[in-house]
């Protein structure tokens, strides 16, 4: 009987961080796709737009005007899913209908003044301002003892349902841990219990040892596609010290994080030449919610392109209903991201 091979058969694999699992079924790769294909908008933006809401000087949606801004600009969401002045209440019927008040507040980041840049052309100094202007907003979000928990994120591309291609990220902070955070809070509360030190160290220690699933490295960083990966070419980065969240980061580790930032979002773009689509956001332990050693920062990327730039993987059907699955193997993703230059494709021309 022919033995069982991870690269050729259907298996599932276990999320460590979320205690979810996956199927992954890499002999799908090898059927013909008459599904879908995005319609890619061109890479031709200016400088400067005189319609974009992000751009200094101009006005947005509720009539707000922009500063001048040179380097990177915040401000409270023009129409925010979360509220400061939410009442407070909530009902519960039966135990079957049940709903109480959220309160919270959400944050735009314009990371540049330039309507044309993202990320991966970002100067590594230009990083480590959005780096500076997140962790000022950690700390002064956190302050409120009635926010629970901050998540910092960006949504890149129309695909992902960003609304302006300004490059932009976003900072979302409510009144309860939101789930993703609970299920990672509970996994790694867990190990640290069993173990004295953090899921995330001893996993990242087996991910140097085999070298399979490495992305990217430095002395501070790794970037990798974790071996239970949903999304095609799923990506996170691990610090490879110990912390809890970014304000704990020296001047070094500041540096080398948007050093590898940079490094792999180039990685992306050069993957298809295009400006990559994905969601990207930091993982780190919740606040005014008493101490969490167990916590170990990470930053996570969701992008949804599967076989090339028009072609995006759905989670649909036995995703929504059952479970969710993946063809490509989390190794055969990181191989191919491996191989690409960390030079962005519009600067190495």
């Amino acid at each position: 009987m022919e033995a069982f091979n991870v690269k050729e058969h259907p298996h599932t694999r276990l999320n460590i961080l979320t205690g979810d699992w996956i199927l992954v079924s890499p002999h799908r790769t090898k059927r013909p796709w008459q599904g879908k294909v995005e319609t890619l908008a061109p890479d031709d933006r200016p400088s400067y737009d005189p319609k974009c809401y992000l751009c200094p000087g101009n006005t947005r949606a509720d009539g707000s005007v922009n500063p001048d801004y040179v380097d990177s600009f915040v401000f409270t969401n023009d129409y925010s899913a979360l509220l400061t002045d939410t009442p407070d209440g909530s009902f519960n019927i039966n135990g079957l209908l049940s709903a109480k008040s959220e309160k919270g507040i959400c944050k735009v980041l314009s990371f540049s003044p330039d309507h044309s840049l993202t990320l991966p052309r970002l100067s590594v100094e230009g990083i480590e301002k959005v780096i500076d202007v997140w962790s000022e907003e950690f700390k002064s979000i956190a302050a409120d003892p009635t926010i629970k928990y901050v998540q910092i994120f960006e949504n890149k591309g129309e695909v992902m349902g960003s609304s302006n291609p300004h490059p932009h990220g976003q900072i979302w902070a409510s009144s309860s841990i939101p789930l993703e955070i609970a299920k990672e809070t509970s996994q790694q509360k867990k190990y640290f219990e069993e173990n004295g030190k953090s899921l995330l160290s001893d996993y990242l220690q087996l991910e140097l040892e085999q070298k399979e699933r490495i992305v990217l490295e430095n002395e501070h960083f790794v970037a990798l596609v974790p071996f239970w990966a949903v999304w095609p070419y799923e990506t996170m980065i691990v610090s490879k010290r110990h912390f809890t969240n970014l304000l704990q980061f020296t001047n070094d580790e500041k540096q080398a994080y948007a050093q590898i930032l940079k490094k792999l979002t180039a990685k992306y773009d050069n993957l298809f030449e295009i400006p990559f689509p994905y969601s990207a956001g930091l993982h780190q332990a919740p606040v005014n919610d008493g101490d969490h050693p167990e916590w170990h920062w990470h930053m996570h990327f969701y992008p949804p392109l599967l076989r090339s730039a028009t072609v995006k993987k759905f989670m649909v059907g036995y995703e929504m209903l059952a479970n969710p699955q993946r063809d490509v193997t989390a190794e055969w993703a990181a191989e191919k991201l491996r191989e690409l230059s960390e030079v962005h494709y519009k600067e190495s021309r």
